[in-house]
This record gives C-alpha cells, structure tokens and sequence, in this order.
C-alpha cells in the first residue's frame, strides 16, 4: 500500500491553495455579504455620479452616459463577485467578455477616464477591498474637484463669431486681444462686412464681451458659442 506520509509535489500544494481559496470565497458568498458589496458598489457610483455632473465641461451633458457609471460600477461589482466564487464561472466568464464588442464611441476622454473609474470600483469591491474601494473614490473625485475649480478660475474655451463692418476692425480686434487669449480661426469678407471666429480662453469675468462688442459702432452681431477641445 502506498504510503499517506509522501510528500506532496508542487502542482498538488498549488491545487489545494487554489482550492481553498474558492472554498473560502464560496462561504463568504452569502445573501448579506452581496447586499452589502451591491449597496457599497451603489453608493461609490453615486458619488462618480456627483464628481462627474460638477465636473462636467463639455457642450452637452449627457445625464444617460452618468446614470452609465452607476450601472458599470454595479455590474462590475457583480461580476468580481460571481467569478471569485468558481474557477469554471471565471473562466466562462473571462471568455464571454472576450468576445463582446463596444460599438458606442466615446466622444471625450474625460469620459473614458470616468468609464475605468467606475470599473476599478467595481473591481475593487467586488473583491471585497470596501476599505481600499472607498478611500480611493475619496482621493480621486478630490482631485478632479480641484483640477475642475482649477480649470473655471482659469477661464473656458469658447468660439467667438463677430460680423461687423471694416471701418471698426481695428476696435473689434484690441477689445479681443484685450478679453483673453484669442487666435484668429477663420475670416470672411463680403460686400456687407467682416465674419471673423475667434478661438479663445475667457475667464468668468470676462464673458460679458459679447454686450461690450456691440456698444462699438459698425459691429452688427456677436454669438459666443462654447468650445469643447483645448486651445494649443
């Protein structure tokens, strides 16, 4: 008869870790332990939620694309859950994920920042780091709150669209220079006047440019239109 006291080999002491830490997960695997890491995962994407709708500086607003990384946080929680709890689970699951295509493009990249956001707190609950999960939320939306203020004091980009006569080209083009950082994107002439866009970075304070460019004589209309990408 063989002897029960052999030694075991490498492949049979890495089965049974990889066993028991299956084991243990299963147990842990109870209705109040995933209403706990779903309730978690629920508050975390409420609060990308928060940081995402404050932060916010494109043209459009997309309250469904928010309501979004609420639901990916969820989902992702979910499925750390299911795949810690049985290896043939996550190796079903790793090849179902492989074979999905993402067809919906993401316009900003901020929104592709908030998208792995969300999914790291996913990931981060889901294995049950609710510690980890949540200070790192804390730091993260703390520093996109400051780079946004940041970003207010220092001005918005905007499209700056002016017809005005030729007589007044010289007035129109200090006053420009004089609001903020400005270059010169496009002008028509025509024989009823001067259509000139702008590109430019305008302070909160100076977004009352538009009324001060039609006090000056010979200039017909000003349109300022707000700019998503970044002036180089």
């Amino acid at each position: 008869m063989p002897s029960t006291n052999e030694p075991l080999g490498f492949s049979d002491l890495f089965k049974n870790k990889v066993l028991e830490g299956f084991s243990l997960q299963t147990q842990n695997l109870t209705l109040p332990n995933v209403l706990i890491t779903l309730l978690c995962a629920f508050v975390l994407g409420l609060f990308i939620f928060y940081v995402y709708r404050r932060t916010y500086k494109g043209v459009l607003y997309s309250h469904s694309f928010n309501i979004s990384l609420v639901m990916l946080t969820l989902v992702t929680a979910m499925i750390i859950l299911c795949i810690s709890s049985s290896i043939g689970l996550s190796l079903g699951m790793v090849g179902a994920l492989s074979i999905v295509r993402f067809r919906t493009a993401v316009k900003d990249p901020m929104d592709t920042v908030f998208m792995f956001w969300a999914i790291a707190a996913g990931i981060t609950v889901g294995a049950n780091y609710l510690l980890f999960a949540a200070i790192g939320c804390l730091v993260i939306g703390a520093l996109m709150m400051l780079l946004s203020l940041f970003s207010r004091i220092s001005g918005e980009n905007y499209l700056l669209v002016v017809h005005y006569d030729d007589r007044s080209a010289k007035e129109v083009g200090a006053m420009v220079l004089k609001a903020g950082s400005a270059k010169l994107k496009s002008k028509s002439v025509t024989r009823n006047g001067v259509e000139a866009t702008y590109e430019m970075r305008l302070a909160p304070q100076r977004q009352n440019l538009v009324n001060a460019l039609l006090n000056i004589p010979g200039v017909r209309d000003a349109t300022l239109v707000a700019f998503q990408n970044e002036i180089a």
